[in-house]
């Protein structure tokens, strides 16, 4: 029954008509011979720009990106939530506090609604192969209010 429920509110999220209008392009992060990342905004207000700089299956431990967004929101405080599916099922849920009142980690912390975010540089993580087959991504970035500041489902295609 939990699976049932988890794959209702997968494609619930994915789909367009859940959010009651038409849905944002998809974008390509980046492409190679065996790998591709897609993603498609789910903030029904909003679209951003994002784009990794290398397209690897051995994902590197410092991996480039860009991205940009104009606030809506304030952002003192700004948490990333991801969440991995494969086949429907749960794989990998993860939350990632990006700018705390005390610890800014990045320039943009601390930004005002109506502002423009714009960063191009690292994002560490563990480094790691990406094993072959399809992927869904949830990726929601909130404020300290619980505000979403950007939301997006990406696609992962690794052959």
């Amino acid at each position: 029954m939990q699976v049932l429920m988890a794959a209702f509110l997968v494609w619930t999220l994915l789909s367009p008509q859940g959010r009651g209008g038409e849905a944002w392009p998809t974008h390509t992060a980046c492409r190679d011979e065996s790998l591709q990342v897609l993603y498609q905004s789910c903030d029904a207000l909003q679209d951003f720009g994002l784009s990794v700089d290398q397209c690897l299956k051995q994902l590197k431990p410092n991996t480039h990106i860009r991205f940009g967004i104009i606030l809506r929101e304030d952002i003192k405080e700004l948490f990333l939530d991801i969440a991995l599916f494969s086949k429907g099922l749960s794989i990998l849920n993860f939350s990632y506090p990006i700018c705390e009142v005390d610890l800014p980690k990045f320039s943009f912390c601390g930004r005002r609604k109506g502002e423009q975010i714009s960063y191009a540089g690292p994002v560490f993580n563990p480094g790691f192969e990406i094993p072959e087959g399809e992927y869904q991504v949830l990726l929601e970035l909130y404020n300290q209010d619980h505000s979403t500041v950007a939301c997006a489902n990406a696609t992962i295609l690794c052959s």
